[in-house]
C-alpha cells in the first residue's frame, strides 16, 4: 500500500491544486476588476503563461517522465 511513489504523487498533486486555485482566483478577480470587454495586457501579450491548466498538464507530464525513466532505468 505504501509505495515509493505515494508521497512524491501527493506532492504533485498538491502543486496541481495550488495552480488550479490560483487560476481560479485569478479568473475571478479579473471579472470583478474588468468590467469592460478588454482582455487584460498580461493575457494578451503572455496567453500560454496564464493559462493553469496548461501548467497542470506541465508538472502531471514532468511527474510522469520521472516515473517512466526510474523504472526504465531500473530495468537495466
Amino acid at each position: 500500500m505504501w509505495d515509493i511513489w505515494l508521497w512524491p504523487m501527493v506532492i504533485a498533486l498538491g502543486i496541481m491544486v495550488l495552480i488550479g486555485v490560483a487560476g481560479i482566483e485569478k479568473y475571478s478577480k479579473s471579472l470583478r476588476l474588468n468590467e469592460t470587454d478588454r482582455i487584460p495586457e498580461t493575457a494578451a501579450e503572455h496567453p500560454f503563461t496564464m493559462n493553469p491548466l496548461l501548467w497542470i498538464i506541465v508538472i502531471a507530464s514532468f511527474f510522469i517522465i520521472i516515473v517512466i525513466f526510474y523504472y526504465w532505468a531500473s530495468f537495466y
